[in-house]
């Protein structure tokens, strides 16, 4: 299993943040890769709001089924997959001490065994990194630009 996480710090007020990263229809905007966030249910947030996702990995498309498990408003988002590529990701917010959003992001992911697995694993970690960093820079930026 691979894990990236890292924390950024937001020059906008929690909710707000909260807000842009909660709503289903960004993500493909701050996620690097995500070409696809649909939902699969009526609910399109919170607990139980279920999204088919697609995200571009170099030459491959890699395709899950992400199901919300911990949803706390303006606090905590948490998507685990429960079909497909096993990518797992926790979103946590936080007030910085000095005004605006500190922002934790965390992605976990599972590989397949063999070479196959090695081969993907090989793209999957440092394409993890890169998206986390891009969706660090691209919400804070939102915010710079915008208040």
């Amino acid at each position: 299993m691979g894990v990236v996480s890292h924390q950024v710090k937001v020059d906008a007020p929690r909710e707000r943040v909260f807000e842009y990263v909660d709503g289903y229809q960004n993500v493909p905007e701050y996620l690097f890769g995500v070409k696809r966030f649909t939902p699969t249910t009526e609910q399109t947030q919170g607990l139980g709001s279920t999204f088919e996702v697609a995200i571009d990995v170099g030459p491959k498309t890699l395709k899950s089924v992400v199901k919300c498990t911990q949803y706390i408003p303006n606090e905590l988002i948490e998507l685990r997959a429960v079909e497909g590529f096993s990518a797992n990701s926790t979103w946590k917010f936080s007030d910085a001490e000095d005004g605006g959003t500190e922002m934790t992001v965390a992605f976990d992911f599972k590989l397949p065994g063999g070479i196959a697995g090695k081969l993907l694993g090989g793209l999957i970690g440092p394409f993890a990194d890169q998206a986390v960093k891009h969706s660090e820079e691209t919400i804070a930026k939102k915010f710079a630009d915008h208040g």
